[in-house]
């Protein structure tokens, strides 16, 4: 698979990587031997990053990717985690003390001495401006508990401010076809800058698989399920904050353009100047490895750019280009 490098980090890896919030919770059950597989079939097609939070089943996440690696002491693989979900989305809870409880934490769940890339998880934007947060960072950088920090973001204000700072590596932000905002401005700051984008929700949440009708059923543990208006986390999380029915409307016109839409969708995601990796999740073997395979389609014609464009214009960019 062909690689890029991750930003600032100065490491290349793969175009396509895995999300395993899947792996954690909220997608319905995924038990160990199972996450254990989707793992190994990520590796054995290529994919050299994982990407995971010290909140995805309170740990499971992590712990499940650092059995996986003690398993695997010949894999190579970059993984990046988050933190900032354990406690209050406050200002005042974003503190060096805390910065190191955490790490200390995912440390243990990942069973490394340094982590190789840990990021905000989403915090308020006040974080962002706050220039002692990011001193704390280069602190945990110094003290090698950490080799880079980066920042995952809900809006592009906030990508914009985090790029702009000297030591951020990465950003992690939605983009998808149907999510589109972040191609004005957020891609080429960060390719200005040399920062690396993780595209993270490149699927809707599935939408863009074109297998949901109006009358699919969710797990009620599933965030599909009970986070559909944001009753949980932000709205933008799900659906790419596209109202359902909307939703699996237009995706049936994007799946009209492809044998395989999610590869389509995936595909889409790679071909924007300034996208690293993206970071699909997966819940089956079967589907590691097909979003993987991604990477071996050709770049997008023209042609099919603007159909997905069309879609975009028509059906969804009223619905969340001013948002986020």
């Amino acid at each position: 698979m062909d690689s890029r490098q991750l930003g600032r980090t100065g490491r290349q890896v793969s175009v396509v990587g895995l999300g395993t919030w899947q792996l954690g919770g909220d997608w319905g059950d995924v038990d160990e031997s199972r996450s254990l597989d989707i793992l190994a079939a990520a590796v054995e097609s290529g994919v050299t990053l994982f990407d995971t939070a010290d909140v995805y089943g309170d740990g499971r996440s992590e712990q499940t990717i650092g059995a996986f690696l003690r398993s695997h002491p010949d894999v190579d693989v970059t993984v990046a985690t988050k933190m900032g979900r354990r406690a209050e989305q406050l200002r005042a809870n974003y503190t060096l003390e805390n910065f190191r409880s955490w790490n200390d934490r995912s440390r243990r769940n990942l069973g490394v001495d340094t982590l190789d890339l840990v990021q905000l998880h989403c915090p308020p934007t006040d974080v962002f401006t706050d220039d002692e947060v990011f001193d704390a960072l280069d602190t945990l950088v110094d003290e090698e508990r950490i080799a880079a920090y980066g920042v995952s973001v809900e809006t592009v204000e906030q990508a914009l401010i985090a790029i702009a700072r000297p030591h951020v590596a990465t950003v992690q932000i939605i983009l998808n076809a149907f999510r589109q905002k972040p191609l004005d401005e957020v891609l080429p700051a960060a390719v200005a800058a040399g920062v690396g984008v993780l595209a993270r929700v490149p699927l809707a949440s599935g939408l863009l698989s074109g297998r949901f009708t109006h009358d699919t059923q969710f797990a009620a543990d599933d965030h599909r399920a009970f986070n559909r208006h944001g009753e949980a986390f932000d709205v933008g999380e799900t659906f790419a904050g596209i109202d359902y029915d909307t939703g699996v409307d237009a995706a049936r016109e994007f799946a009209a353009l492809s044998d395989h839409p999610a590869q389509l969708a995936l595909r889409w995601v790679i071909d924007q100047p300034g996208v690293t990796t993206v970071i699909p999740g997966a819940s089956r073997v079967d589907q590691a490895r097909s979003n993987a395979a991604a990477a071996e389609r050709a770049p997008l014609e023209p042609t099919m750019i603007d159909a997905i464009g069309r879609i975009y214009d028509d059906s969804i960019r009223p619905l969340v280009q001013d948002r986020w």
